[in-house]
């Protein structure tokens, strides 16, 4: 009895767990399904925002990748970093010529969402473009 249950549960871990794409295109090992990001619009250049992400990372953390995702144009940017040991990605789109869209996700080394850091960040970019 006691292996049926140890295998029902073991079996519910593996069917929660999994790879999950990120806002940035690409995949990570995830423990919680559901809303994992937040979407900040500004009605700013996409260099000009991707420039306060950027900064954002780098003053909470640190920067390790700047890339444009596969199959997009220079339209796109994305970048990945670390907070708090916490994985970050932000991808930046210029979605018309005077607005840009901001999508920040934040991991643990667990697989489990940081809505509250995805939040601060995004916030912390929307300062930065307000500061300058």
């Amino acid at each position: 009895m006691k292996n049926k249950i140890f295998a029902v549960f073991a079996g519910a871990v593996i069917i929660a767990t999994g790879c999950v794409h990120t806002v940035s295109d690409t995949s990570t090992f995830a423990v919680s399904y559901g809303r994992d990001s937040v979407a900040g619009r500004y009605q700013r250049p996409a260099e000009e925002v991707y420039q306060a992400a950027v900064t954002v990372i780098n003053r909470n953390g640190v920067l390790l990748t700047e890339y444009v995702p596969h199959d997009y144009t220079n339209t796109v940017r994305s970048l990945s970093g670390r907070v708090d040991d916490r994985k970050v990605w932000m991808r930046v789109e210029q979605i018309d010529p005077r607005v840009s869209q901001v999508d920040v996700e934040a991991r643990t080394k667990f697989g489990r969402v940081d809505l509250d850091l995805v939040h601060e960040l995004e916030k912390e970019i929307a300062l930065e473009l307000a500061s300058h």
